[in-house]
C-alpha cells in the first residue's frame, strides 16, 4: 500500500509543476514595452545567467570529483565486492545534485522576467505590481518542493534503500552549500560596494544608473537571494524528509505505516502550498507584509486540517500527528518573532534608526544587541519543538521520540512552498525598485516598489528565521539518523549500540568543541571573502568616476561599464565560495578518524548548537540593520542624506554578508556536515585513532 502514496507523492508534485508553469505563462504574458527598463532587465538577466553557468561548471568539477569518492568508498569501499550498491549511492548523489542545481536555474529564469514585469506594473498600481513580484516568487516556490518531493519519492521507489537517500540529500546539501555561498558573495560584494561609494561618499540614490555597480547589485539579488536560497531550502525539505523516512525504516521497515505517513504528510504540505499560492491576494490599498503573512497563515490551516483527516482515515497514530503540527506551529511562532526584531513598525528597527543619529558605532551596537536578543525566542522555540515532540512519541516505543522529531521537521517544513514563494518575492520587487528608479517611472511607481521592497525584506528575514529554525529540528533529526546508521553497522560488527552522547566522555567532549568552532570559522571564511572582493569593486568604482569623463555629473548618453563590476564580482565569489566549504566537510572527516563515531556525534552537536545562534543572530540583525536604513529613508530621523541615514547605511552595510552570506549559509553547512557523518558512519566506526 505504501506504493500509493509514493504514486500520489508523484502526482500532486507534477501537479505542483504544472501550476509553476502556468504561473510562468501568466507572469511572461503581463505587458510591459518600457524599452530603457527592458534594456536593463536584460543585462541583469545576462549578467545572473553568465555566473550561474560559471558557478555550475565549478561545482560540477566539484561535484565530480565527490561522485568518484563516493563511488569507490561508499557504503562501503568497493574492493569489498558489492559494486551495485556504491554505484546506487553514486547516481542518487548525482540526481541531488542535478535536481538542486535545477532549482536555482529556474528561479533566475523567472525572477529575471518577473522583475521587469513588476516594475511596470508599478505605474497601474500596488495591486498589479504585488501579484507579478508574488506570482514570479511562487514559480519558484512550487518548482522547488515539486522537484524535491519527486526526487525523493523516484529514490525510495526505485531503491527502496533508506541509506540511498541520505546520497540524494548530499549531493542537494553539498550544491547548495557552494550555490549559497557563492550567491551570498557575489551579492553583497556588489550591495557593500555600491551602498558605500554611492550613498556614504558621493551622496547619490541606491539605483542610480550612474553607479558602476548598481546593476551588479541587481544581479546579486538573483544569484544570492534567488538561485542560492532556492537551493539551500531545497536542501533543507530533502534533508527532513530523508532523516525521516531513514528513522521510519528503521522502526518498521519500507512497507511500514510510518513511511506511508512522511509520504502522506509531504503531499499535503505540497497541495496545502499550491492551494496557499492560489489564493493569495491583495486589495488596491492593501498591506503587502500583511497579505505575504496572511497566505502563510491560510496554507498552515489548511496543512493542519487535511492532516488531521488524513490521520482519521489512515488510521495513523495521533502522537505523531501532533509532533508534526507542533514543528508547524513553532516554525509559525519563530517567523513571528523574527517579525518582531526585523520589522519597520516594531520598536528595535525605530531604536536602532533612533541610534543611528548618534552615529555608526551606536548603530551597530544597538544592532548586535537586539541581534543576540532575538536569538533566544528562535533557539527556546526549536528547543521546546523538539522536547514535545520527542516527549509525545516516547511512549509509542523505543526510537519513535527521535522519529517525532523528525516528523516535526517535516511539519516545520510541509508549507515550505509557500515559504519560498514569499522569499523569492523579495529579490524580484528589489530589482523592481532599481528598474523603476533607472527608468524613470515616476514617482508613485518608486514609492509603491519602496512599499513592497519593505515588505519583501520583512518577509526574507521571517523565511530566512524559518529555515534556519526548519534546519534546526532537520539536524536534530539527522542526528538520530546517524545514530541509526551506526547502530545498523554495529549490530553486524558485534559493536555496542549507541543510544546517547555523553560529554564527560574526553572524546566526545573533544567532537563538541571542535564542531562548535566550525560555524564561527566558515562565517569568517565567507564574510572575509566578501570583504577583500568589495574592496576590489570599490577601487573599480573610483576608477571609473575618476577616468569616465561626465560620469559623476550623469551627463547625457555616458554610460558606465556595467560589466566590469559584474565581472570582479563572478570572478571573486567562484574563487571565494570553496575554501569556506571545503573547511567543513575536512574537519568533519579528521574528527570521525581521530575519535570515531563518538567524536563525531560530539561534534554535530557542538556544530548544531553554535551554528543555529550564529546563524539566527546573523540573519536577524541584518535584517535589522536594512529595514533601519530603509525606516530612515523613508523621512524618518532626518531622512536620506542625513547623518543618521549614512551611519545607517554603514550598519546595512555590516549586516549585508551577516543576513545573505554567512547566516542563511550556516544551515546548509550543519546540514552538509549531520549529513556526511551519516554516510561516513560506517568507516568512523572501523577506522579511527582513538
Amino acid at each position: 500500500m505504501e506504493k500509493y502514496f509514493i504514486l500520489s507523492t508523484i502526482v500532486v508534485s507534477i501537479v505542483a509543476f504544472v501550476f509553476a508553469f502556468w504561473l510562468y505563462l501568466w507572469v511572461s504574458k503581463q505587458p510591459s514595452s518600457n524599452k530603457k527598463v527592458a534594456s536593463i532587465g536584460k543585462l541583469i538577466r545576462k549578467g545572473a545567467n553568465t555566473f550561474l553557468r560559471k558557478e555550475y561548471i565549478v561545482l560540477a568539477k566539484f561535484a565530480g570529483v565527490i561522485a568518484i569518492l563516493i563511488f569507490v568508498f561508499l557504503p562501503e569501499p568497493i574492493w569489498k565486492g558489492n559494486i551495485l550498491a556504491n554505484l546506487t549511492m553514486l547516481i542518487s548523489y548525482v540526481f541531488g545534485t542535478g535536481l538542486s542545481a535545477l532549482a536555482g536555474k529556474i528561479g533566475i529564469q523567472v525572477a529575471t522576467i518577473a522583475n521587469v514585469k513588476t516594475a511596470e506594473a508599478a505605474q497601474k498600481g500596488i495591486k498589479p505590481s504585488f501579484l507579478n513580484g508574488f506570482r514570479g516568487g511562487a514559480v519558484m516556490g512550487m518548482a522547488v518542493v515539486g522537484a524535491s518531493l519527486l526526487g525523493i519519492a523516484l529514490v525510495f521507489l526505485i531503491t527502496e534503500n533508506s541509506t540511498a537517500l541520505l546520497g540524494f540529500s548530499f549531493g542537494a546539501s553539498s550544491l547548495a552549500l557552494f550555490a549559497k555561498a557563492g550567491g551570498g558573495i557575489f551579492t553583497k560584494t556588489a550591495d557593500i560596494s555600491a551602498d558605500l561609494v554611492g550613498k556614504v561618499e558621493l551622496g547619490i540614490p541606491e539605483d542610480d544608473p550612474r553607479n558602476p555597480a548598481v546593476i551588479a547589485d541587481n544581479v546579486g539579488d538573483n544569484v544570492g537571494d534567488v538561485a542560492g536560497m532556492g537551493a539551500d531550502l531545497f536542501d533543507s525539505n530533502v534533508a527532513s524528509l530523508a532523516a525521516a523516512l531513514v528513522m521510519a525504516v528503521a522502526l518498521g521497515g519500507v512497507t511500514g505505516k510510518n513511511v506511508m505517513m512522511v509520504f502522506c504528510f509531504a503531499t499535503i504540505g505540497l497541495l496545502a502550498s499550491v492551494i496557499g499560492v492560489g489564493a493569495a491576494k491583495m486589495g488596491k490599498k492593501g498591506n503587502p507584509t500583511h497579505a505575504l503573512n496572511m497566505s502563510t497563515y491560510v496554507t498552515t490551516a489548511i496543512f493542519i486540517a487535511l492532516t488531521f483527516v488524513a490521520t482519521l482515515i489512515f488510521k495513523f497514530e495521533w502522537r505523531i500527528w501532533g509532533a508534526s503540527v507542533v514543528g508547524l506551529l513553532v516554525g509559525v511562532i519563530i517567523g513571528i518573532t523574527t517579525d518582531y526584531f526585523t520589522n519597520d513598525e516594531r520598536k528595535p528597527v525605530r531604536n536602532v534608526a533612533k541610534a543611528s543619529e548618534s552615529g555608526p558605532a551606536f548603530t551597530i551596537i544597538n544592532g548586535v544587541s537586539y541581534g543576540f536578543l532575538s536569538v533566544l525566542p528562535a533557539m527556546v522555540g526549536i528547543a521546546i519543538s523538539a522536547l514535545v515532540a520527542y516527549k509525545l512519541c516516547e511512549p509509542l516505543g523505543a526510537n519513535y521520540g527521535m522519529f517525532g522529531i523528525s516528523m516535526a521537521a517535516v511539519g516545520m517544513l510541509s508549507i515550505v512552498g509557500m515559504i519560498i514563494s514569499n522569499d523569492a518575492y523579495g529579490p524580484i520587487v528589489d530589482n523592481a525598485r532599481g528598474l523603476v528608479e533607472m527608468g524613470n517611472l515616476g514617482e508613485t511607481a518608486l514609492e509603491i516598489t519602496d512599499s513592497l521592497d519593505s515588505a519583501g525584506n520583512t518577509v526574507k528575514a521571517v523565511t530566512k528565521g524559518f529555515s534556519i529554525g526548519a534546519a534546526g529540528l532537520t539536524v536534530i533529526a539527522l542526528l538520530g539518523a546517524f545514530m541509526s546508521e551506526v547502530n545498523v553497522k554495529a549490530l553486524e560488527l558485534g559493536y555496542d549500540l549507541i543510544t546517547g552522547f555523553d560529554i564527560m566522555d574526553p572524546v566526545i567532549f573533544f567532537g563538541l568543541l571542535v564542531g562548535a568552532a566550525v560555524p564561527a570559522v566558515f562565517s569568517a571564511l565567507l564574510m572575509l571573502g566578501v570583504n577583500r572582493n568589495a574592496e576590489r569593486m570599490v577601487k573599480e568604482i573610483h576608477r571609473q568616476f575618476q577616468e569616465i569623463p561626465g560620469l559623476v555629473e550623469g551627463k547625457e548618453g555616458v554610460i558606465p561599464e556595467y560589466d566590469k563590476c559584474i565581472s570582479i564580482a563572478t570572478t571573486g565569489a567562484l574563487k571565494e565560495l570553496i575554501p569556506a566549504g571545503l573547511f567543513a566537510i575536512v574537519a568533519t572527516i579528521v574528527v570521525g578518524f581521530v575519535g570515531g563515531v563518538k567524536a563525531v556525534g560530539g561534534f554535530l552537536v557542538g556544530n548544531i548548537v553554535s551554528g543555529l545562534l550564529l546563524a539566527l543572530f546573523m540573519s536577524n540583525s541584518g535584517g535589522l540593520w536594512d529595514n533601519g536604513k530603509k525606516y530612515v529613508e523613508s523621512g524618518n530621523c532626518g531622512g536620506k542624506g542625513s547623518f543618521a541615514h549614512k551611519a545607517a547605511v554603514v550598519g546595512d552595510t555590516v549586516g549585508d554578508p551577516f543576513k545573505d552570506t554567512a547566516g542563511p549559509s550556516i544551515n546548509t553547512q550543519i546540514t552538509v556536515v549531520s549529513l556526511l557523518a551519516s554516510l561516513l558512519s560506517t568507516i568512523f566506526l572501523a577506522l579511527s585513532i582513538f
